[in-house]
């Protein structure tokens, strides 16, 4: 890595997951900055709201399980739980489900994952209520019903400048992880900030996908990049390489 000290690294996901992605940027010899610029917030979910012909359940964040009741878990542990990717699929195994398909890491081919296995039923999908519509739409598309239940929301965390400064010193952010677009236009306010716009002159910010790089704006006119697919596992390895360059 280019520089005699190791690059600082800003962590802009809500905890749980920030800590956990601090260790691993130390364990890659990064020096992680965490700043969390959104919270999960979980939303009441009702018993009545399951379909009773549900056969499977689908689930696209882990968040889902972090946030159910215990009540609502036993409910639907016994259907099959079709997850967006490894992480998510692991959340469902913890939760307690029994019978977990991992699908290969966007909404996309989740669908078809879930079109190919014959549901003779209706879907239930536990989501959050900020999301994109990709999954409904290409499961109705294939003819499957499909119940969306709000089980979190994804809501602003903002921070005095004050807060920043001292959590940033001096020295200037090396790069911005950016999970999700809440975050990121929280991130394009800080980054306009006339007490922290020295910080972020030379950021790179590495996004989760190009719709949340898109949120940036101005803020990622330096050098914004987004991973190849939606999971942490590529997010990182797109900032070890163009941080290695």
């Amino acid at each position: 890595m280019p520089g005699t000290e190791p690059p600082r690294v800003l962590v802009t996901r809500p905890e749980t997951g920030a800590s956990a992605t601090s260790r691993r940027l130390e364990a890659c010899g990064f020096v992680p900055l965490l700043l969390p610029l959104s919270r999960i917030e979980a939303l009441p979910v009702e018993a009545s709201g399951i379909p009773a012909d549900v056969a499977a359940v689908a689930v696209t964040s882990a968040n889902a399980f972090r946030h159910l009741s215990r009540d609502i878990v036993t409910a639907l542990a016994g259907h099959p739980c079709f997850c967006v990717g490894n992480a998510t699929a692991e959340a469902a195994r913890s939760a307690g489900f029994g019978r977990v398909i991992a699908g290969p890491g966007d909404a996309g081919a989740l669908a078809a994952t879930i079109a190919q296995a014959g549901i003779s039923g209706s879907l239930l999908y536990l989501a959050g209520r900020l999301r994109r519509s990709d999954l409904e739409e290409s499961l109705a598309a294939a003819g499957i019903a499909v119940t969306a239940l709000d089980a979190y929301d994804t809501l602003p965390l903002r921070h005095p400048v004050s807060t920043v400064t001292a959590l940033l010193g001096e020295r200037p952010v090396d790069a911005a992880l950016v999970y999700s677009s809440v975050a990121a236009a929280e991130l394009a306010d800080l980054t306009s900030d006339p007490a922290l716009a020295e910080r972020f002159e030379r950021t790179r910010f590495f996004c989760m996908s190009r719709r949340i790089a898109g949120v940036l704006g101005n803020a990622g006119r330096h050098a914004t990049s987004w991973a190849a697919e939606p999971t942490e596992e590529a997010l990182l390895a797109l900032l070890c390489r163009a941080m290695k360059d």
